[in-house]
């Protein structure tokens, strides 16, 4: 059982990445997705290592940062929040 804790993270990842399109098709500004992969990623986690919330956590960062890619979600997050506070 502990050993499929440690790789359930790994089917969640495509999940992750398939509700983000779904997102993306709704409207959802593309520089964000990032920060609902993060948080989508935190959820199934937490979800996987209920019993120790600590692990979670770890377990759906790296879940979430593996969905959209540390280097590029930060730059889009980035250019996103550029964008948004040019157009105040």
């Amino acid at each position: 059982m502990q050993y499929l804790l440690e790789y359930a993270g790994i089917p969640i990842v495509p999940v992750i990445i398939g509700i983000s399109e779904i997102l993306k098709n709704l409207g959802v500004n593309p520089k964000f997705v990032p920060v609902f992969n993060l948080f989508f990623g935190l959820i199934a986690g937490i979800l996987l290592n209920f019993d120790n919330i600590k692990r979670g956590v770890v377990v759906g960062l790296a879940v979430g940062l593996s969905a959209s890619g540390l280097y590029s979600g930060v730059k889009n997050v980035h250019e996103g929040i550029r964008e948004k506070m040019v157009m105040k």
